[in-house]
């Protein structure tokens, strides 16, 4: 399910996927304002298999397309931290995307990370994103939920969060054609603060919360892989560092 799009301020177009309609709500909160072109928020779906589907639609069916354009793509939402000493609401940003597929560098990680920290001082500090973090290193893609052992394992490859969607949907976004890609995501989860349902316990609504301040940072991040001449940092990290933090 998408959102329809900003009007278009004659920038390049950014497309936002998400999996869940609560993650969804949450990014409407922001709206579109600041942004460097058309925005449209995508709701994939869960899991791998859905996040493909929708983003290969997505990119096949608009700008891209029509007029010759590459659509900028970052995959958010939220994730399970796979670190010790993680919190609920600490931000994660990929530098590569990871699952059996294969794997995908990310662009401007360290531009994205700055930019969250920024944009979470504006809108209020620590007390906002959990220990007042922003964790930087590899994603994985998992088709389901991982908990226990599994999350241990995962990070023993040198990952620092897991998700269902954002791999795919990186993967997907740049089968299509070369582009920026980025993932963001909230920690609901970690090993110490494992929880149950999303939507009832307290790492949830502090994971929600953050989501809701991260579309700022977006854009400065979209904006940033318009400069002419520019380039976007690409790896934050070598694909085998442990992950790199951000203080707020």
């Amino acid at each position: 399910m998408a959102s329809g799009p900003a009007p278009d301020t004659g920038g390049a177009p950014l497309l936002i996927a998400c999996a869940l309609g609560i993650e969804r709500f949450a990014l409407r909160g922001a709206g579109p304002g600041g942004a460097a072109g058309p925005v449209t928020v995508l709701r994939t779906g869960m899991g791998p298999q859905a996040a493909e589907r929708a983003v290969s639609r997505a990119l096949a069916a608009g700008p891209d397309r029509a007029q010759g354009v590459r659509t900028a793509v970052v995959a958010t939402g939220f994730c399970a931290g796979l670190a010790p000493g993680m919190h609920p609401g600490d931000l994660v940003v990929a530098d590569e995307t990871r699952d059996p597929a294969g794997h995908t560098p990310c662009h401007g990680s360290r531009i994205l990370a700055e930019a969250l920290a920024r944009h979470a001082r504006r809108a209020g500090g620590a007390g906002r994103t959990g220990t007042g973090t922003v964790h930087i290193g590899p994603v994985v893609g998992s088709n389901h939920v991982v908990r226990g052992a599994e999350r241990a394992d995962l990070h023993a490859t040198g990952a620092i969060a897991v998700d269902m969607e954002s791999a795919a949907t990186l993967r997907s976004a740049v089968r299509a054609g070369a582009r920026p890609v980025a993932a963001v995501r909230v920690i609901v989860d970690a090993p110490e603060h494992e929880l149950v349902r999303i939507g009832t316990l307290r790492g949830g609504i502090s994971a929600f919360r953050v989501l809701r301040t991260v579309l700022p940072a977006f854009f400065d991040w979209h904006r940033s892989s318009l400069l002419p001449g520019g380039e976007l940092d690409g790896h934050a990290a070598p694909p085998d560092h442990p992950g790199r933090d951000v203080s707020l």
